[in-house]
């Protein structure tokens, strides 16, 4: 994605504005002629900070698999060029930490999710007995929405209960569960804190989530 942007000068003897006119550069106000040269000044510290917070992002990813691998070789293991999972380092003293966390998002197909919806309310309506009533809380639970939004976890926890349930109708349910999930592309977070003088971590807040490299 390309950002399209321009700003005018007072040298410049035209302006034009969003709607494609042009205005005369005598008709333009001061506070106007403030605007122009303040948000370019602002969108250009803008675009120096991300870039160099990108820069930051791809150094302490590198850094953090660098010190992994030091670790895994340190121990007898072997070296990785990716890692799932979470990581936390310290220094000596332990008054900084860095923590790498890995997110691999999981999403539901809307259409199949929602067929095993409908078969889980089937069951619950005409499959449910003293065998396998300890199940329905669960299913139940499953489908609360929080923000229009599934709990993944809640949802996936379903799938476990195959061998315990032992009914055609849940298991086609999970099938269909199984059959919608969606991964997203693994994101790495990362979070440094210092101690403060009551020895308690103090995080620095860079924001890094948001930063694409």
């Amino acid at each position: 994605m390309k950002l399209q942007f321009n700003f005018y000068k007072t040298k410049d003897q035209v302006w034009q504005d969003e709607t494609g006119m042009s205005i005369p550069v005598n008709r333009i106000t001061k506070a106007e002629r403030l605007t122009e040269r303040k948000t370019a000044q602002i969108v250009k510290k803008a675009l120096d900070l991300n870039k160099r917070l990108k820069e930051f992002k791809s150094y302490i990813k590198t850094t953090a698999k660098e010190i992994y691998n030091a670790h895994l070789k340190e121990n007898g293991g072997k070296e990785k060029t990716d890692y799932k999972g979470n990581f936390t380092f310290y220094n000596f003293d332990r008054s900084v930490k860095v923590e790498v966390n890995v997110s691999e998002p999981i999403e539901f197909d809307d259409i199949t999710i929602q067929m095993a919806q409908e078969k889980l309310q089937e069951f619950l309506q005409t499959h449910i007995n003293a065998d396998n009533e300890f199940v329905k809380e669960l299913v139940l639970d499953a489908f609360k929405t929080r923000r229009g939004k599934l709990d993944t976890k809640r949802v996936l926890n379903l799938t476990r209960y195959v061998s315990k349930v032992k009914d055609p109708l849940f298991k086609e349910a999970v099938d269909l569960i199984n059959k919608s999930i969606r991964k997203r592309p693994s994101r790495m977070y990362f979070r440094v804190s210092v101690k403060d003088d009551n020895g308690k971590y103090q995080n620095i807040d860079l924001n890094l989530s948001s930063i694409e490299i």
